[in-house]
């Protein structure tokens, strides 16, 4: 079999497996596919340190062409698929795990010589060798996988549209970094020709366009949901992958009135629609907005305020399924995610729950107007979503107190309270 021929195999079969797995991850769970993605990390690196196909452009190592490439295309195609707070568990757990099978291979070294068995003599030398690169290529993963999810966000404002040419030049920019890096060290503890720094770069630009070509027929054929990641700044970005977070952050918990802190909206709303996604329910979302709420502020105080504030959130509690989420959101008002909710049916929960506040409040009782929005119908993603709600939101506020304005047969449809 020609060398071609032989990393063209395993490329297509080491991203199809993977595929498959991704693609099931809603049914077998996610962890089938980390397993999976964790599991040839040695073999990569023993491979990429002994085992050379000599091409005419140089010696290319399958481990890191095939292997490694494919694993940071796959990783890049976790995020561009979960987030950020999915894609940072393996990141992490791939730093950990070979890093304690290094220092758990090391402490033999505390024993001595290995016990004599026919016909077989341990090659520590190339056991201590490994350890070397194995912790060194850990390392480089790490920093490879972080860049390369940092790089592909930034190109999202200069390459908008599809993902395929993004993906292909943050692969290319990061595994040049990774060549150089990996081959530096190599060279220096095994003599590797610099052949194989020159042909082993051509094949990474091959691979990530071989790579980046099969992430974009997956996601156009077997991923063709509206559902995209919202654009982040990339502080937040790398916050998420690093765990990384502002002191003095506030609890998950708003204060006066209970319910989740805004902060939490963007991510358990995106984790909700790909619940959605996977299930093929709807997930509505309802802005709720008391009406004159500056003016009671102004003319009642704060104190009073508060206690309108904990009124509604106690009606909108009690009008609301188990399981429904409710967020605190802007100065006087929240958010109900519903999730398996059409849009008519949060129209006639936002109905309830308009009656609620206004029947069980004091005197004067407060109104709310509320926005509704349904995903996938009105938007791909939680923050277009919320953009949604906020429109039909800012319709109803127009309309008079206590609106409800949402979509009906691509109408908006109002509901007096």
């Amino acid at each position: 079999m020609s060398g071609l021929i032989l990393l063209s195999t395993q490329a297509f079969l080491y991203f199809g497996v993977m595929a498959v797995l991704f693609r099931l991850r809603h049914l077998m769970g996610l962890g089938v596919f980390l397993c999976a993605l964790g599991v040839m990390h040695f073999l990569e690196t023993y491979l990429a340190a002994v085992f050379f196909i000599q091409l005419p452009f140089g010696l290319i190592s399958p481990g890191s062409t095939v292997l490694f490439s494919g694993k940071l295309a796959i990783i890049l195609l976790l995020y561009i698929r979960e987030d950020a707070e999915t894609v940072r568990q393996p990141i992490y757990g791939l730093l950990v795990g070979n890093l304690l099978m290094v220092a758990l291979v090391l402490t033999l070294r505390l024993y001595g010589p290995s016990a004599p068995l026919p016909g077989y003599n341990p090659d520590l030398t190339l056991i201590d060798q490994l350890g070397v690169l194995m912790i060194w290529g850990t390392t480089l993963l790490f920093i490879d996988s972080v860049a390369l999810i940092l790089l592909y966000e930034r190109l999202r404002r200069r390459l908008p549209g599809p993902p395929a040419l993004r993906s292909f030049v943050s692969l290319a920019v990061i595994l040049t970094f990774d060549q150089v890096a990996f081959f530096t060290v190599l060279s220096a503890m095994t003599g590797t020709p610099a052949t194989a720094l020159v042909g082993g770069w051509i094949a990474k630009m091959g691979a990530a366009a071989v790579y980046s070509a099969m992430m974009a027929a997956y996601l156009r054929f077997f991923e063709r949901d509206p559902l995209t990641l919202p654009v982040r700044s990339l502080r937040d970005v790398f916050s998420a992958l690093t765990y990384r977070h502002p002191r003095n952050e506030p609890s998950g918990r708003d204060a006066p009135t209970g319910t989740l802190a805004g902060k939490c909206l963007e991510t358990l709303g995106q984790a909700s629609l790909l619940r959605g996604l996977a299930s093929g329910k709807p997930v509505s979302i309802e802005i709720v907005a008391i009406d004159r709420f500056a003016e009671t502020v102004a003319a009642r105080g704060p104190a009073v305020a508060d206690d309108v504030l904990r009124h509604v959130a106690d009606q909108i509690q009690r009008a609301t399924r188990e399981g429904d989420r409710i967020f605190r959101h802007g100065e006087g008002g929240f958010v109900v995610l519903c999730e398996s909710m059409p849009h008519d049916t949060a129209l006639a929960h936002a109905e309830r729950l308009g009656r609620a506040v206004r029947e069980h409040g004091g005197a004067p009782a407060p109104t709310v107007s509320i926005g509704i929005a349904t995903y996938p119908d009105d938007a791909g993603n939680i923050l277009a979503l919320l953009r949604h709600a906020q429109a039909h939101l800012e319709a109803a506020q127009r309309l008079g107190e206590g609106r409800i304005v949402g979509n009906r047969s691509g109408f908006a449809a109002q509901a007096p309270s």
